[in-house]
């Protein structure tokens, strides 16, 4: 789906990223225009992960940029990234496990004090998860794994982000709760969220997705048009099993 004179939100240039002594990521390029659902796809050690990271400031960049709305966020803090828009659920998910589902919800808002505008998109995310909604009051460790990534993905959506960052959103997932993920993903997007998907389930990824880059070894090796990628031969032969 092109999109034109439309603007990047996010253009990553020669970024290089060290971890635990190695360059785990090598001069990598890419970008994601305002209305994209873009997914970055590689098997498990390709980079992607990392990338992320490095994107929110979790990682220090060793070289390269990173340009959100056109300036450069190499160094910012978690705090101004949310406050200007970008939200990221981490691989992990890493909801506050002693803390409510309602409560959660409310961190995501963390940056917000429109109180009123806040309790209607608590009540949003519940039309989106209905069984959140069910278990407001349950502690969020005691959910299952899905659930929490049901709950990671309306906290990051509760700060309004103009773009999404999701790390392997469907991993440890049983197949049906896979099915529901990728569902809200593609919803997020319809409602107008910019988002950029890291994930290993190539298939599922390209499915959804306007456009795909495939990292190997910490480098970008190809990209396109989601739905060229699901049909192009060394994708198939690499990650769709074929």
């Amino acid at each position: 789906m092109e999109k034109n004179n439309v603007k990047t939100l996010l253009k990553v240039t020669g970024l290089k990223v060290a971890y635990g002594g190695i360059q785990a990521v090598k001069g990598v390029d890419f970008e994601v225009k305002e209305g994209e659902l873009v997914t970055l796809i590689g098997s498990n050690g390709a980079g992607k992960t990392t990338t992320m990271k490095a994107i929110t400031g979790m990682l220090p960049a060793a070289d390269g940029d990173i340009k959100y709305l056109g300036e450069s966020i190499k160094g910012k803090g978690s705090w101004d990234l949310v406050q200007g828009g970008l939200a990221m659920v981490p691989e992990g998910r890493g909801v506050f496990a002693r803390m409510s589902i309602s409560e959660n919800l409310q961190m995501g808002a963390y940056i917000r004090n429109d109180k009123a505008e806040i309790a209607n998109d608590i009540e949003m995310v519940f039309g989106i998860f209905p069984r959140l909604k069910e278990r407001k009051d349950q502690l969020a460790g005691t959910l299952s794994g899905g659930e929490q990534q049901m709950l990671a993905m309306g906290r990051a959506l509760m700060s309004r982000p103009k773009l999404l960052l999701l790390d392997e959103p469907s991993m440890g997932l049983s197949p049906i709760m896979v099915d529901k993920i990728f569902e809200v993903i593609r919803d997020v997007s319809a409602r107008g969220v910019t988002v950029l998907l890291v994930e290993q389930n190539a298939s599922r990824a390209l499915g959804i997705a306007d456009r795909g880059y495939v990292m190997e070894s910490g480098r970008v090796t190809i990209t396109g048009q989601a739905k060229d990628l699901l049909t192009d031969p060394r994708v198939r032969a690499a990650y769709l099993g074929e």
